[in-house]
């Protein structure tokens, strides 16, 4: 059942990609998947001046492509756009580190092959793109997390917590990063994948996983620059955190629900840790 989801996966994966080469072809319309989409985009597009990294236009429109990374997922390559740096490989950092918080939560609950797969989708979504754009980090260590099939549950979740430390580390030897904007674009990516989730006729239990995890590293990244962010401003560091919690408290489960909360709710919320943040943006 997990090599048939897997495989399903790629082939919607790959759909998705040529879907964004040719909206990009026509005018860079890729973001757009629907009436709803604009709020995520506008507001991540808004943020390119934050990073200092405004003015390379170059650079943005290429990382913006490069990011169509999550193999053309709703919300990444906006959340990309206009990054570049250390602001960028962390953001990079951080989208991985997401699917693998989500599968740490997918194999506490004993779901060792589903965790592992997890893992496989996020080295080929986010790392496999661009591999030169992690800084130190050591993809072997995350490709041993990605062994689910092979390993019982107390190895694998010792390989989740190394994959999840290295990440950690990786992040740590970077030197010019505002985690303010680095919550903000997983919030973003986040609310984009969330987009997709709630079908007409069914919902899609692999991108409420991932969203689930970018969602997860969004509160990561807000806790990881608390002190900084305190020390600039500890009322709207409170309140982006206490926002940050209600956002991932959407994903009660750590699998697909029958019921889960309508896009609209994800995509209220998702606005209200922004407007926390906007102190710092």
């Amino acid at each position: 059942m997990i090599g048939w989801k897997l495989k399903l996966w790629r082939s919607v994966g790959a759909a998705a990609t040529l879907s964004l080469a040719a909206a990009c072809s026509e005018g860079g319309e890729a973001g757009g998947e629907g009436g709803d989409a604009a709020p995520s985009t506008t507001a991540a597009g808004g943020e390119a001046g934050e990073s200092g990294e405004a003015g390379e236009n170059g650079e943005a429109g290429a990382v913006a492509a490069a990011a169509g990374g999550e193999s053309g997922e709703a919300g990444a390559a906006s959340a990309y756009a206009g990054l570049a740096g250390d602001q960028l490989t962390a953001l990079r950092l951080l989208h991985l580190k997401g699917f693998v918080m989500a599968a740490s939560r997918i194999a506490d609950g004993n779901q060792i092959p589903e965790a592992g797969v997890l893992v496989q989708q996020g080295l080929l979504e986010v790392y496999d793109l661009a591999p030169d754009q992690f800084g130190s980090l050591n993809a072997d260590i995350i490709r041993s997390a990605a062994e689910g099939g092979s390993v019982n549950r107390a190895q694998l979740l010792q390989r989740l917590r190394a994959a999840e430390g290295e990440i950690d580390r990786a992040l740590g030897a970077l030197s010019e990063v505002d985690y303010a904007i680095a919550t903000a674009r997983m919030t973003d990516i986040a609310t984009g994948l969330y987009q997709n989730v709630v079908q007409a006729d069914f919902v899609d239990p692999i991108e409420y996983q991932h969203s689930m995890g970018a969602a997860l590293a969004a509160e990561y990244a807000l806790e990881r620059g608390r002190d900084v962010l305190r020390q600039r401003n500890a009322a709207a560091y409170n309140e982006a955190a206490a926002e940050a919690s209600r956002f991932t408290a959407l994903w009660r489960d750590a699998n697909a629900p029958e019921r889960p909360p309508a896009y609209r709710e994800v995509l209220a919320q998702g606005s209200r840790v922004r407007l926390a943040l906007s102190p710092y943006l």
